[in-house]
């Protein structure tokens, strides 16, 4: 009989017990499901829009090689040394085009994925800052494209010595244009960056402020880094750095009035 009376005090323990793993797995499963499902749109839009500008393959390319083609000289054109690269040249350049063209809802994917994990005053300050990073990074390719080309290739086909044909590969300019493009684009986030510290705590703009001298040298470095290795096109990339950095700082300085203001 003790036997008997201790079995039932045993199963509804047991019972108990049961529902405690799988809701514990739960969440976890259904965030990696959610996740799954964002990353698939992702590469399903891009898919999209790549798609879409296929059948303008050769035109994207002949209006990102327009800077060079512009100062070549007369009885020069562009050429390809490779036996594939008339295809795949404007194949992966349209896919690149894709890519950015689909920025804006990748980065919407990213945020729908992360903003229920924020609070109200965090997804406040992130989606302007999020928002600002886009038209940043646009404004860096577009800067790269219309000011920065023209004054390189100027340069690059004029410091040709004489008697040499500047007849440059469509695959070598589409690599160089493509490091460029993403080198501006990343540096147009300077004043995100810098705003993002700032308000994070990490640093102050009195110590940005103070430091302005090595932040000045890092920029050369950085532009050294991510540039052709001549002093032309790394001036072009660091002073537009530097300026973005002052940028930043200043926005830094606004921010605490407008707390105090609010």
């Amino acid at each position: 009989m003790s036997q008997m009376d201790q079995q039932p005090d045993r199963n509804p323990d047991q019972n108990m017990q049961e529902p405690v793993a799988p809701a514990g797995h739960a969440p976890l499963v259904e965030h990696l499901i959610e996740l799954r499902d964002r990353l698939l749109r992702i590469v399903v839009s891009v898919l999209i829009v790549f798609l879409a500008l296929f059948y303008f393959a050769n035109d994207i390319y002949l209006f990102i090689s327009e800077p060079l083609r512009a100062i070549l000289p007369e009885g020069t054109n562009m050429i390809a040394t490779e036996v594939a690269s008339p295809f795949l040249t404007p194949f992966k350049l349209t896919l690149f085009t894709a890519f950015i063209v689909s920025v804006p809802y990748i980065l919407y994917q990213i945020w729908s994925f992360i903003a229920p994990g924020l609070y109200e005053h965090e997804k406040k300050l992130a989606f302007p800052l999020l928002a600002s990073s886009i038209i940043l990074f646009y404004a860096g390719m577009a800067f790269a494209y219309y000011a920065v080309f023209p004054l390189l290739f100027a340069f690059f086909t004029a410091a040709a010595p004489e008697g040499v044909a500047v007849m440059t590969d469509i695959n070598a300019y589409l690599s160089f244009v493509l490091k460029l493009f993403f080198a501006f684009g990343l540096a147009f986030e300077i004043p995100v960056a810098t705003v993002l510290l700032v308000m994070a705590g990490v640093t102050s703009v009195e110590t940005l402020s103070s430091k302005r001298m090595y932040v000045i040298l890092g920029c050369f470095v950085v532009a050294m880094l991510l540039t052709p290795p001549d002093v032309f096109s790394q001036t072009l990339l660091a002073v537009p750095m530097w300026l973005l950095f002052e940028v930043g700082i200043l926005i830094s300085r606004l921010l605490p009035k407008r707390k105090a203001e609010e």
